[in-house]
């Protein structure tokens, strides 16, 4: 028996190739977290539809969840910015549909530790091509948690913002919205 050596390289050089294919394709991509955030799961909400609405604030806004990260909603947008009263719940759906990202509260005594997470993490979302950030941070009083962090179709709740969370549920900013990368009105 004869032994070639660049048969055996090229052996050993497929066979890692293989696996990693095959732990590729045992896992769907669009849940798999980014780099160092292993830790957390953003899972994807069930697909819904997701038309406007002749009429904004309608019951049928949104996916049924809470806070709706998806779903039928306005056919206008929420201004980027940060607002100090509740926006639109069927106006941010739409937001989210662009690949906006919008951060939520629930703190009717106040909460400036919590927004002020909030607001870093917003700094940290791409400016879109009018340079406005493509973020809204706002309160809603129907929330079950203190804060929410949102993408489309992906939903971050918690009691208190954690930021290494906030990184990585941002790390899918535009990967499963519909229309991704849409530049945000200004405040």
């Amino acid at each position: 028996m004869r032994y070639d050596g660049d048969v055996h390289a090229q052996r050993l050089l497929t066979l890692p190739s293989l696996l990693a294919l095959l732990s590729l394709s045992a896992c769907d991509s669009s849940d798999a977290a980014p780099g160092g955030c292993g830790q957390f799961s953003f899972p994807l909400s069930t697909q819904t539809s997701s038309g406007h609405l002749a009429v904004c604030d309608s019951p049928a806004c949104g996916n049924g969840e809470n806070p709706p990260n998806s779903g039928p909603h306005c056919a206008s947008v929420a201004r980027c910015g940060i607002y100090e009263e509740p926006v639109s719940r069927c106006l941010y759906v739409h937001n989210l549909e662009h690949g906006h990202a919008v951060f939520l509260y629930n703190c009717p005594d106040g909460c400036p530790d919590e927004v002020a997470k909030l607001e870093a993490a917003a700094a940290t979302v791409p400016i879109g091509a009018n340079g406005v950030r493509r973020a809204l941070i706002a309160q809603d009083p129907r929330l079950p948690n203190r804060v929410a962090a949102m993408l489309w179709r992906r939903t971050y709740l918690a009691d208190s913002a954690d930021p290494e969370a906030l990184r990585c549920l941002l790390a899918f900013q535009d990967t499963d919205a519909p229309e991704p990368g849409l530049a945000c009105p200004g405040p």
